[in-house]
């Protein structure tokens, strides 16, 4: 059994409920939960005060132990407020002398981008506590890639993906659309030259993530990139006044404008039915009548 230790960098669990049951269903299966008091803590919006927030993270530092997965309680909102003052030196140090499992989605994608960029170091884009562990019902396939992502040392992902005929690797990065771009220009985007960059996003309209993906085109980001894998976009649908643009027609149009591969149809994200993925690690994008993502180099449970 494992070593769950909790965070919340970001936004005020709202559902309470559902972070309790998360905690209840992993503690029933026998793993230990620790650092629970996060779960409740709060400050307006905030998953408490930006002191608060911010130790969750620098303690990481000094957290004793192997194989401890850290897992966020919730996305939202707030990580950007901590980035200049967290202890990335610290954190690298640690990762690179008894790493931390860390997997989390969403606003956390702040964090994990900041820690490739400051030091290489993978982690995971996957689930947390309140919004899988504590669904209403534990989705299997979710909880199924969780454990295999982070117990297998080579990693194979499979799914009916669209897209031109590839087949080409580098580092997997990416996570959270909005995020990424909210962090270019700053420190902590990491430049990944030849890399296999995969996105995803919530409550964003397709022109929305059409705009922000010509922002990544625009700064030249998507140009040394292998490929773009795109995930989940939940809560996209078009209205209207779109008069029959949706996210298909925005891919479409995207193709025409880049001269990488855009694969589609990776359950990623913000859905109950999601993958997880090591960022930061080697990848293998090979795509014909299936896509198959194979994954190495990742941190896994008792190495």
């Amino acid at each position: 059994m494992s070593r769950f230790h909790l965070i919340a960098p970001s936004g005020y669990c709202i559902n309470q409920q559902a972070a309790a049951l998360g905690v209840q269903r992993l503690a029933l299966q026998g793993h230990q939960v620790d650092n629970r008091d996060v779960i409740t803590r709060r400050d307006q919006r905030f998953a408490g005060d930006d002191r608060e927030r911010l130790n969750d993270l620098n303690a990481l530092v000094a957290l004793e132990g192997a194989d401890i997965i850290v897992l966020p309680v919730r996305g939202g909102y707030g990580a950007s407020r901590l980035l200049e003052m967290i202890d990335w030196p610290g954190l690298v140090r640690r990762q690179q002398s008894q790493p931390l499992l860390i997997c989390g989605h969403s606003d956390f994608t702040a964090v994990q981008m900041g820690l490739l960029a400051c030091g290489g170091v993978i982690t995971f884009s996957g689930p947390m506590l309140a919004g899988n562990f504590g669904a209403p019902t534990l989705n299997d396939f979710t909880e199924r890639h969780f454990w295999q992502a982070l117990r297998q040392p080579e990693l194979v992902v499979e799914w009916n993906g669209e897209g031109p005929r590839c087949h080409t690797q580098g580092t997997l990065w990416g996570g959270n659309l909005a995020m990424l771009v909210s962090l270019i220009g700053t420190p902590w985007l990491p430049a990944i030259e030849g890399g296999i960059l995969v996105v995803e996003d919530i409550n964003e309209h397709p022109f929305r993530v059409e705009r922000m993906l010509l922002q990544l085109m625009h700064c030249g980001i998507l140009a040394r990139q292998k490929a773009l894998v795109l995930g989940s976009f939940t809560s996209a649908d078009p209205n209207e006044y779109d008069a029959g643009y949706n996210l298909n027609t925005m891919v479409e149009y995207l193709r025409k404008r880049l001269s990488i591969p855009v694969i589609t149809g990776l359950a990623f994200g913000h859905e109950q039915e999601t993958v997880t993925l090591p960022l930061g690690a080697h990848a293998i994008l090979e795509h014909d009548k299936r896509t198959r993502l194979t994954l190495s180099g990742h941190p896994v449970l008792g190495a």
